[in-house]
């Protein structure tokens, strides 16, 4: 389940990949860019197990596959594991990923709380954080999370701590290889795990650190393949993604695209709609295909970007039964 963006970083190393994704999880804009960059773009249904573990190792038999990694989550994560362990092709065991679940079933915590997410980085079983990322929510009663900001404002103290909780959840679960997205609560009497997934940040993080600290997360993992440990700057600047937080309906016209597109401070923008097209109600994963993201010297000048972005994006919805 990789994107076109991770591909691309790996075949420019050199690397030959072979992308596996179910074409119902695929957006379909995608699929053509993740092919051009790809040795061979295969489809197979992913609740198929049988056929999914099949795909898994006839590809890497006949390819002379080095490494099988998952890129995503969900119920394909360990049919694809256990059978690229069996072939000696999974830098961490299937054992890995099952305790990592089994915890995340168990992590609580309250909706208020404020959040960050830690992307780490893990060679050779030792863990290098990356960086911290704060959620931009819509406050009470829901808090909607409308986006991300990069670095998370932490003290010093804040980071080392989180830090130790979080390398501390990795080693426990045996974690060897690969790179993490792990969510934690910042409450009261300390930080508390909500999730720990093995794979990179989605919601575009890994380009929201790329503008902050001048590190290449994604081009990172596959150095990291090799033995390499990263090297992460600190942050010169803020970056920050936010949601475009459209209402429901169906949408009729739009303008302002073009003129977010050319603006100095945006560094990353998508509108994959078009007249016509469904638009799911803010909270809804699916409303997170649209988003704007900026820099700024601070986190109260990237808000006002993201919402100036926000303002200048025009639409006109027709609220209807889908």
């Amino acid at each position: 389940m990789p994107s076109h963006q991770l591909v691309r970083k790996g075949a420019e190393q050199g690397l030959r990949i072979w992308s596996l994704w179910d074409e119902s999880e695929l957006e379909v804009e995608f699929a053509p860019r993740l092919e051009a960059v790809s040795e061979e773009l295969l489809l197979t249904d992913f609740t198929d197990e049988a056929g999914l573990r099949d795909t898994v190792a006839r590809t890497a038999r006949r390819h002379d596959i080095d490494a099988v990694l998952h890129c995503g989550h969900g119920s394909s994560v360990l049919p694809v594991v256990r059978e690229a362990s069996q072939l000696g092709l999974s830098p961490n065991p299937p054992a890995v990923y099952e305790r990592l679940q089994s915890w995340e079933e168990g992590d609580r915590a309250p909706a208020e709380a404020p959040r960050v997410s830690v992307e780490t980085l893990t060679v050779n079983g030792t863990h290098h954080v990356v960086g911290m990322t704060a959620q931009r929510t819509t406050g009470p009663p829901d808090f909607v999370v409308m986006g991300y900001l990069h670095p998370a404002p932490l003290t010093d103290d804040e980071q080392k701590i989180i830090s130790a909780v979080v390398e501390e959840r990795l080693t426990a679960s045996g974690y060897r290889f690969g790179p993490a997205h792990t969510e934690v609560a910042l409450l009261p009497f300390g930080p508390r795990i909500v999730s720990c997934r093995p794979h990179l940040g989605a919601d575009r993080i890994p380009l929201l650190i790329e503008i902050a600290r001048g590190f290449d997360l994604e081009a990172a993992m596959f150095t990291a393949l090799l033995g390499d440990r990263p090297v992460v700057p600190k942050a010169s600047q803020y970056a920050e993604l936010g949601f475009m937080l459209l209402p429901e309906g169906r949408l009729e016209t739009y303008t302002g695209t073009e003129d977010i597109a050319v603006t100095p401070w945006v560094r990353g923008a998508r509108f994959p709609y078009s007249a016509g097209d469904w638009i799911a109600s803010i909270g809804d994963p699916r409303a997170r295909r649209a988003y704007v993201v900026v820099e700024g010297s601070t986190p109260e000048v990237t808000r006002e970007r993201v919402a100036k972005a926000r303002q200048d994006l025009v639409t006109e919805i027709r609220p209807t039964a889908r």
